[in-house]
């Protein structure tokens, strides 16, 4: 049933993967996400680790909390979308190529 699987092969691909993790952990925080709503009215940027980096709301938003609330729900969204897929593509690009049953 596992025949050609190696443990020692294994233990060591599972090391790689978490030194490979951990140094995208670190570069993520230098991508940046932009995401705008409202026609560019609400501004939101994010790092690739999920933390809101920048937030720039025009002077006209100020009088309607409602839509301004809309709008940056939208953003935040948006941007956490973008760093996640992000994650995923990276996560998808680190396991190309390894195959445990060599």
């Amino acid at each position: 049933m596992f025949d050609g699987f190696d443990m020692n092969k294994m233990s060591e691909m599972m090391s790689q993967m978490q030194d490979k993790a951990k140094e995208m952990q670190e570069q993520s925080k230098n991508v940046q996400f932009t995401a705008k709503a409202g026609g560019g009215l609400v501004e939101l940027t994010m790092n690739g680790a999920g933390e809101v980096i920048d937030l720039s709301i025009d002077d006209t938003m100020m009088d309607d909390k409602v839509h301004l609330q809309i709008l940056l729900m939208s953003v935040m969204n948006d941007a956490n979308k973008m760093a996640e897929d992000n994650k995923k593509s990276q996560a998808m690009g680190m396991m190309g190529g390894m195959n445990p049953f060599k």
